[in-house]
């Protein structure tokens, strides 16, 4: 069972630059339901319930020079802080937790956003076939905004469509697919070496990135298709509304 999660919490969350100036991504509400009551809760303690319910139990936070509010917030849960002076790339946050995987598979989760469903399949699919990684993907309109992947379909995997991971890369500008990355990940520690090796890259050092080059070095990565499964986005206006919509009314 898959017992550690890093979940990378150090962006600007400059979409949304008017509420994060003052409040981190992680604290933004959403709606849950306790004790037969509507209330809202910090997306962080739905990521974390999330991922504690399949197993995990030891969380590793990546923040920034402003996350302060956020330790705050999470100083009486025995959580693992590192830090992340610059936003340097969701790949290069990763790399911040390297002595805190310690050898170990390990979820990613970012910080703007959670999943509906899916979380129970990403972690039986690693125990079952111990692959480098396993991503959660999503058909997307507008696949130049996210990390695409080529893939090739393999069936079934508890009742979604499985895939062998081909080919990655990070917003392209002609995408071979619509096959788009969910930021929820299951990882190898593989992925430490993955991110070192990458070279010539522009900008942000991209998890996408690592990704490829352990497909380019031969490693096996499988994911599912998420169909049915939601995303709620915090991370900008319009769709940090309609998570917030959807949430209130599924309760």
């Amino acid at each position: 069972m898959i017992r550690k999660a890093v979940i990378t919490a150090a962006g600007k969350g400059s979409r949304m630059k008017y509420i994060t100036s003052v409040l981190p991504k992680a604290l933004l509400p959403l709606f849950k339901q306790e004790d037969g009551k509507r209330v809202m809760r910090p997306i962080i303690d739905l990521i974390m319930s999330s991922l504690s319910a399949v197993g995990v139990n030891n969380f590793c936070i990546v923040v920034g020079k402003h996350g302060k509010l956020l330790m705050d917030y999470l100083f009486e849960r025995g959580v693992t802080f590192v830090f992340q002076e610059e936003p340097k790339g969701f790949g290069d946050a990763v790399l911040r937790a390297e002595n805190f995987a310690c050898g170990e598979p390990f979820f990613v989760h970012a910080d703007d956003g959670v999943l509906t469903g899916g979380y129970s399949e990403a972690s039986e699919l690693y125990e079952e076939n111990k692959p480098e990684a396993v991503l959660l993907l999503r058909k997307v309109n507008n696949p130049f905004r996210y990390g695409i992947v080529k893939a090739e379909e393999k069936g079934e995997f508890r009742n979604h469509k499985l895939y062998k991971i081909i080919d990655a890369q990070e917003k392209p500008k002609q995408p071979f697919s619509d096959l788009a990355i969910s930021a929820v990940y299951v990882f190898k520690p593989s992925i430490f070496k993955a991110l070192k090796e990458v070279e010539n890259y522009e900008g942000e050092l991209e998890l996408t990135y690592g990704i490829k080059k352990i497909l380019d070095q031969g490693g096996e990565i499988y994911a599912i298709l998420l169909e049915k499964e939601k995303w709620l986005n915090v991370g900008d206006p319009e769709h940090y509304y309609e998570a917030l919509k959807y949430s209130f009314e599924q309760i």
